[in-house]
């Protein structure tokens, strides 16, 4: 069995109810039992805790107290916070964390922000990932007072045509992505997905032939959906010897060395 690395799990509680394996040590064996090396962390405390910097300090903690070297911390900035700049130095200096994790709907802002901008051109500065989670939740089941709309994807077409060299890994696209979308996103070669809200038989597959297998990349966006779900996904695509190895594990590692 290939080892497998997950770049779409996430740590502590989700704000609206208890979820299956929200405990750490639970998750971790989960992700072990499954064959899943290593899995880019994130923290639901991030969503609607305004002291991002308190998230970022308490999920580097607990990956190295209960990853057992299997939790790769990502961390969380807020652009619309005051010296968010220096939430990125710590997590880039203190934490040595690869990437940074967006939640650009729960914040409030769009990704044609000017302070987006901002934020990119620091990412490329100091070589970190950008994950940007497009999507939480299902909109049919959101808590009344808590509304969040989706993610508008279509900045990110001028943002990383610009930028060469940011890395941007798309977390839950494929709720709200329409067809159009993803084509003009296709063309951009340095924005990458993952699979953890693709739905249908042979998904994988249909993925891939549009934006290329090299920039589809294994997410389950575990505990709040079943790790399985995920790894299902892999099982029942036709992709096979390279193709698969790339998509389950290949292609993050090479994302992360770039």
């Amino acid at each position: 069995m290939e080892s497998l690395v997950d770049v779409n799990v996430y740590l502590s509680r989700w704000p609206f109810r208890r979820l299956p394996d929200d405990d750490t040590p639970e998750l971790v064996a989960r992700l072990k039992a499954h064959g899943i090396e290593q899995a880019w962390a994130g923290s639901f405390d991030a969503l609607l805790h305004r002291d991002v910097g308190g998230v970022n300090l308490r999920l580097a903690d607990e990956c190295r107290r209960h990853g057992a070297g299997r939790l790769l911390p990502i961390g969380a900035v807020n652009p619309r916070l005051p010296d968010w700049e220096e939430d990125v130095r710590r997590c880039d200096e203190e934490y040595r964390m690869p990437g940074l994790r967006l939640h650009p709907n729960y914040h409030g802002y769009k990704l044609d922000d000017p302070a987006v901008e901002r934020l990119f051109d620091i990412a490329v500065e100091r070589k970190l990932i950008v994950q940007i989670a497009v999507t939480m939740e299902d909109d049919r089941t959101q808590h009344p007072l808590v509304q969040v709309p989706h993610v508008d994807c279509q900045p990110l077409v001028e943002h990383a045509g610009r930028r060469p060299e940011l890395r941007l890994l798309l977390l839950n696209a494929f709720r709200s992505l329409r067809v159009d979308q993803l084509e003009k996103l296709a063309d951009v070669p340095n924005i990458a997905f993952d699979v953890a809200m693709l739905e249908g038989l042979g998904g994988i597959s249909r993925l891939a032939k549009v934006v290329g297998i090299k920039r589809v990349l294994l997410g389950s966006y575990a505990p709040f959906f079943a790790l399985e779900s995920a790894l299902l996904k892999l099982d029942e695509s036709p992709l096979a010897g390279f193709e698969r190895v790339a998509g389950g594990g290949g292609n993050a590692r090479a994302l992360l060395k770039r």
